[in-house]
């Protein structure tokens, strides 16, 4: 299956999650989407990626252990399903935007938990989807670079600090959603 098609899945799976376990499980999920499509880009995608995609591909890997989730039991893990990246800059995007909300919600989680276990596996699954969107948009900027015909810039600073401020909005906006998730999730 195309890649892009598994992220549509895996962006709506997480969007159907309404209680703590399946949104860490969800979250597993995409960072085994970003590793196996790490891996693909490595082996079949354009020279100047391989080696970020290499990166990433390691990077998906210390998302977590895999949760004991039926969901998963039941649909098994989607990454194991990529045949193709038939849109490299697309699916990248895709990827992005996926890994950027799999924070969020992980945020939210982390924040709604009582329980330390699920609190630290959440912070390790936010620090591996931080990583992992670093080097998505690293790859971007190669790929925008080869197609203007000059070396990729490194971020700005001012790149930096949007990033850092829509980071904080949206930590803002995920403490609030904090009580959705309980009311849905009902006491721990």
């Amino acid at each position: 299956m195309d890649a892009e098609r598994l992220i549509v899945a895996g962006r709506g799976g997480l969007a159907e999650s309404r209680v703590a376990l399946d949104i860490v499980a969800e979250a597993w999920q995409a960072q085994a989407l970003a590793q196996a499509i790490g891996r693909h880009l490595a082996l079949y995608g354009p020279p100047e990626l391989r080696n970020d995609a290499r990166g990433l591909s390691e990077i998906g890997g210390r998302g977590g252990t895999v949760p004991d989730h039926p969901g998963l039991r039941g649909g098994g893990v989607r990454a194991a399903r990529l045949t193709d990246v038939s849109d490299v800059r697309g699916t990248l995007r895709a990827l992005g935007a996926l890994l950027g909300e799999v924070g969020m919600a992980l945020v939210g989680v982390a924040c709604a938990t009582d329980e330390e276990g699920l609190y630290w596996q959440c912070i390790e699954a936010i620090d591996a989807a931080d990583e992992s969107s670093d080097r998505v948009r690293v790859m971007l900027r190669r790929l925008t670079a080869r197609h203007s015909g000059r070396p990729p810039e490194p971020p700005e600073l001012k790149e930096l600090t949007d990033l850092s401020a829509d980071l904080s909005t949206d930590l803002t906006d995920a403490a609030g959603s904090v009580d959705s998730v309980d009311s849905v999730a009902g006491p721990s």
